[in-house]
């Protein structure tokens, strides 16, 4: 069994409250989970408005395919206009 993170945090400049970024993240994590079929959670950063890490895991019994899962998240996010990708760490265990 192969299990593989993302760790990703986001700017969310158009955010001038927590209800605005949680309305926006809560949509996000959402069509994550549902399209990619990945577990995804806000992990860190909970009390700034304009920057949220979140976390992504896939389990898989092949680790290539959990690259590829996550690769994926990783670019769907990198399309959005309302977040722009700061930092990411991905690791495949």
């Amino acid at each position: 069994m192969r299990v593989g993170t993302l760790l990703v945090t986001l700017r969310l400049e158009s955010a001038s409250s927590l209800k605005d970024k949680r309305r926006v993240l809560k949509g996000l994590l959402e069509t994550v989970r549902r399209r990619y079929n990945v577990s995804a959670a806000e992990i860190a950063d909970l009390d700034r408005w304009r920057v949220a890490t979140v976390g992504f895991a896939c389990v898989s019994n092949d680790g290539a395919q959990c690259n590829r899962v996550l690769d994926t998240v990783l670019d769907h996010l990198e399309r959005l206009p309302e977040v722009e990708v700061e930092a990411v760490d991905l690791e495949v265990l």
